[in-house]
């Protein structure tokens, strides 16, 4: 199992509309494995590999390349730097913690921290109080020269290395470097065999603000089969309804039936299920109350495509701890190599 280029893809900076870094990553590591690779006018990275026949069914594999972040929005003249959330932050996780701020003049590391008083100087009702992500303030320890070399639109990523720990790995951009890894695996998984379908991998841009690069790259591509790969809540830890639990960790890759961005093809999640049993790929039925994936861009592309979502069980999502089990990670590279090869 590749968890080197995991730990390369989490590790790299890439929030919705500046994913350029993450690209370059997988533009190399993909070398020779697609027959066309282009960049669209948004960013997105459209890879093909050319299917048998004439006219072969196009299936689409849909990776969003950002993560969760955020957006330099003012630098005080005393170099105390507020940001813009992009993607869906509970600000109750963003208290003392590392960022990198990525500038055009480079990377510089800091520490976000609520402004205001500090514990010994506020009030129980201070303490109290959760600020919204905007009332933030980052320290990069350059005082008044932090405004040479920060600007207002620049990148903010929480700063926390890749860990294995036990069968996990733990990370921060799991969500949806997860993705990413799979769409580059399975292809690397299929070897040079040629499958009948015409096979499309999109990493895509700006996922995590509303599936803008899945909208742009379905169009172009037009495919009979979307398949959103993503992750999904594993809320199988104390305090969870077993209802509300969305997946168990360990039990194998997500089927993702439905969210509040699409329902998957009937058919579809049929094919998938009778697969994995004939593999002996274990996997689990998924739905959520809320949220959406890029399969929903490409189901509603142009006039309309099948559209499934393959997903990978995630503990503590859009937080710098988010957990995946690596059996979980197995199985769903596993089960899109098996689909790909019979499409």
């Amino acid at each position: 199992m590749n968890i080197d280029l995991l730990r390369r893809l989490c590790e790299t900076p890439g929030v919705p509309g500046h994913e350029e870094r993450v690209r370059d990553l997988i533009l190399a590591e993909t070398e020779g494995l697609f027959d066309e690779v282009s960049t669209d006018p948004m960013g997105s990275l459209l890879c093909r590999r050319k299917g048998k026949g004439k006219d072969p069914l196009k299936v689409m594999l849909l990776c969003h390349m950002d993560e969760i972040g955020f957006l330099v929005s003012h630098v005080s003249d005393k170099g105390f730097i507020f940001v813009q959330s992009v993607g869906g932050f509970d600000p109750r996780n963003l208290f003392s913690r590392r960022v990198l701020v990525c500038g055009a003049s480079g990377d510089f590391k800091g520490v976000m921290n609520a402004a205001g008083p500090g514990v010994h100087i506020s009030s129980p009702e201070d303490r109290k109080k959760v600020p919204e992500p905007h009332e933030f303030m980052i320290d990069i320890g350059l005082g008044a020269k932090a405004k040479d070399v920060v600007a207002v639109g620049d990148m903010v990523v929480m700063d926390e290395p890749f860990i294995e720990i036990g069968d996990k790995v733990v990370s921060k951009a799991l969500d949806n470097r997860v993705a990413c890894w799979l769409g580059i695996e399975a292809i690397r998984s299929l070897g040079k065999t040629r499958t009948d379908a015409e096979i499309h991998v999109a990493f895509t841009v700006q996922e995590e603000v509303g599936l803008r690069g899945a909208r742009t790259a379905s169009f172009a591509i037009r495919p009979d089969i979307g398949i959103g790969i993503d992750t999904t809540l594993a809320c199988d830890t104390p305090g969870v309804p077993d209802q509300d639990r969305t997946t168990v960790q360990g039990e194998g890759f997500g089927l993702h039936v439905r969210d509040s961005s699409f329902i998957a093809d009937k058919p579809l999640v049929a094919e998938f299920e009778a697969l994995a049993k004939k593999k002996k790929i274990p996997f689990q039925r998924t739905m959520l109350r809320s949220g959406g994936q890029d399969g929903a861009a490409a189901q509603q592309a142009a006039t309309g495509a099948r559209a499934i979502g393959i997903v990978v069980g995630t503990r503590y999502i859009h937080t710098v701890t988010e957990m995946i089990h690596k059996t979980d990670l197995e199985a769903a590279r596993d089960i899109l190599a098996a689909y790909l090869r019979q499409a």
